[in-house]
């Protein structure tokens, strides 16, 4: 998916200049949602939709950014003193920027060409995407190295201080650390990350819902808010928390009495999604993926009841999915609220999926969903335009 021969020649023609080429993927979550804020468990792996990054040196000090998708050209100042997001596609890289220049990554001021196949509002990370890719560019462009777990931190950072959406870290370090066949089981309070087999016989597949429900953004923002209140009333009984992944499901039917029942919902979700997503770590390293399929269905029915960000579509999605052949698993993947599903579908049986699931949904929905197909991909990497040859930087 990375022959983009005409990308080379469109940087040549805004800028004038040849271009280094930087890229990096979209996620899935293939179980453990609204964990990773919770310092929880995740198991994301990367896919082979891509932002893409052109990047050539400026000799002042300022970034002009033109994005290929909408056609726009944006720029700047890496020296303003006070730089003010704007709620536009342009607050990503910008906030990357501020962010690298915070932690003392002085930049280089770049000409940028950004484009990319990770589809927008569809729940797997184009954000955190653009953000790693952006950063590789602008670092590799001044000559700086970090680890690729910093550079993980540092995007997220960008989004969470800058663009002002209170993110974990599991998108962008799936972004930066993706592993090819592999899937990353993330602790996300020590990032101790552990590369698990996704076996050859079974592909990736996320269908898109094609709706994206207004209140995606501040039902996020509510949830993370319900289990730090759950941490807060739950703290007396069990001072040693420190987050919801410290609480067993014991632990919270013990003092289950102390919380709302909302709340107690919306913690019950997160400790029985951590255990989730080591069985399904263990499921995978053994080969066991009826199994993990299970685990999959499990975590959808506690986000539809407990946590309650599913929504009509997703639901009626999983219900199709989980009903035809070849389908090991099925489950919402992303903040909720629309979206895609991801689901387990054996490679052989992956072409008769893609076609029925497309026809059932536009029927009893009514738009026709994009389907994204894929393996485990690479993590963030500079490439060539040369067809088929990529390097690591």
């Amino acid at each position: 998916m990375d022959n983009h021969q005409n990308l080379q020649p469109k940087f040549t023609e805004i800028y004038g200049t040849t271009a280094r080429w930087f890229r990096a993927p979209g996620r899935v979550n293939l179980i453990g949602e609204h964990t990773d804020y919770n310092d929880g468990f995740v198991l994301p792996a990367a896919i082979e939709y891509y932002s893409r990054v052109g990047v050539a040196p400026r000799p002042d000090r300022k970034l002009m950014l033109y994005s290929e998708t909408f056609r726009e050209t944006f720029d700047v100042d890496l020296d303003d003193p006070r730089p003010v997001p704007r709620k536009h596609w342009a607050d990503y890289p910008q906030g990357v920027a501020l962010i690298l220049e915070r932690a003392g990554k002085r930049l280089r001021g770049a000409n940028l060409l950004i484009e990319g196949d990770v589809p927008i509002g569809a729940g797997l990370s184009s954000s955190a995407a653009l953000e790693v890719s952006v950063a590789l560019a602008l670092l590799a462009n001044s000559d700086i190295v970090v680890d690729r777990v910093e550079l993980a931190k540092l995007c997220q950072h960008a989004e969470n201080e800058f663009v002002g959406a209170r993110c974990g870290i599991m998108d962008q370090f799936a972004s930066a650390c993706g592993a090819r066949d592999r899937a990353l089981l993330l602790d996300c309070r020590s990032l101790e990350l552990r590369l698990l087999p996704i076996d050859p016989s079974v592909s990736l597949v996320a269908c898109n819902t094609m709706v994206k429900h207004e209140v995606a953004h501040s039902e996020y923002n509510t949830r993370r808010a319900e289990c730090e209140e759950g941490v807060r009333l739950l703290s007396p009984f069990l001072p040693h928390i420190r987050a919801l992944r410290d609480v067993t499901l014991a632990d919270l039917e013990k003092y289950s009495s102390a919380l709302p029942d909302v709340i107690y919902r919306r913690c019950r979700h997160i400790v029985t999604e951590d255990a989730r997503v080591l069985d399904a770590a263990t499921a995978l390293e053994t080969g066991n993926l009826k199994r993990f399929g299970e685990l999959m269905g499990e975590s959808h029915i506690s986000m539809r009841d407990d946590f309650e960000i599913s929504c009509h579509e997703l639901d009626i999605m999983v219900e199709m999915a989980v009903m035809m052949d070849g389908v090991l698993g099925s489950r919402m993947t992303g903040g909720g609220f629309g979206g895609c599903t991801i689901n387990l579908v054996r490679s052989d049986a992956v072409k008769k999926f893609v076609g029925d699931m497309a026809g059932c949904y536009e029927r009893v929905i009514g738009p026709r969903p994009e389907i994204y197909v894929s393996r485990p991909a690479e993590g963030a990497s500079e490439f060539s335009m040369a067809p088929q040859e990529t390097q690591q930087p």
